[in-house]
């Protein structure tokens, strides 16, 4: 079997007498797109903030790519290679939108942003911003201001700036949300062969997106994994279905 990249094992973390995350274990595997579903409250996205280093588990481990890094923050995950998008925006609306690429490129080399002007002069930096734009179709809208672009095109544009940290994985929190079925089929397409670049750990309610890009599926309740599976397997899951998936049938 493929060494997993990224692999968590007995993950926990509360907030007093509420447990978030609840011994949890998984793993993402080099090219996969592993989803991580369940309903509201479930601790999705606690779950990729200890992984991402933005708060401390209570205790477990995290290996990433074989290195246990539970005690670095999360600039030096970053820096490492593991780079979250879509949750919070990081997104500078006054800016360029390849001004915003270039200081995710800066970020990456000096692990805090440096002045605007010396981003805008640095071609090294503008040429790496250039490289992610194509990537994800945005190369034509390079010189306006983030805040013209559609809801759609910031999602592109966050990608972008993953991109140009040259990530290990890709840590996704709802890519979908707020895009209509034609954004949403776009971006399947993208994510779909992303994974080639680098393994994604997909928090999405899509489920028509999660059963169409997802090699294995995760379920997570109450802050457990409660099942894991390929699509077909979580779509049959009896405790699945009355957990999640039933609500979308009522």
């Amino acid at each position: 079997m493929t060494e997993p990249v990224l692999a968590l094992s007995g993950l926990n973390k509360s907030f007093g007498a509420l447990k978030v995350t609840d011994d949890v274990d998984l793993d993402l595997r080099p090219g996969e797109i592993h989803a991580l579903i369940g309903p509201n409250g479930a601790g999705k996205s606690s779950l990729i903030k200890l992984v991402a280093g933005e708060m401390p588990a209570d205790s477990g481990e995290i290996r990433f790519a074989g290195r246990e890094i539970s005690g670095l923050d999360q600039v030096a995950r970053a820096r490492l290679g593991l780079t979250r998008t879509f949750q919070v925006s990081s997104l500078i609306p006054e800016f360029s939108v390849r001004g915003n690429v270039a200081l995710a490129a800066q970020a990456r080399r000096r692990s805090v942003f440096g002045f605007v002007r010396q981003v805008a002069m640095d071609p090294d930096l503008t040429g790496e911003a250039m490289e992610a734009l194509e990537r994800v179709g945005l190369q034509e809208r390079a010189g306006i201001r983030v805040s013209e672009l559609s809801h759609g095109e910031k999602r592109l544009l966050e990608i972008a700036m993953a991109l140009a940290m040259r990530p290990r994985i890709f840590l996704m929190d709802e890519p979908m949300a707020g895009l209509g079925q034609e954004g949403s089929a776009r971006l399947i397409g993208f994510l779909d062969k992303l994974r080639t670049q680098a393994p994604i750990l997909l928090i999405e309610h899509d489920m028509d997106a999660v059963f169409k890009l997802a090699d294995r599926i995760s379920v997570l309740v109450a802050g457990r994994i409660i099942a894991r599976g390929n699509a077909d397997e979580i779509r049959n899951n009896p405790d699945v279905r009355a957990a999640y998936l039933g609500e979308d049938e009522a």
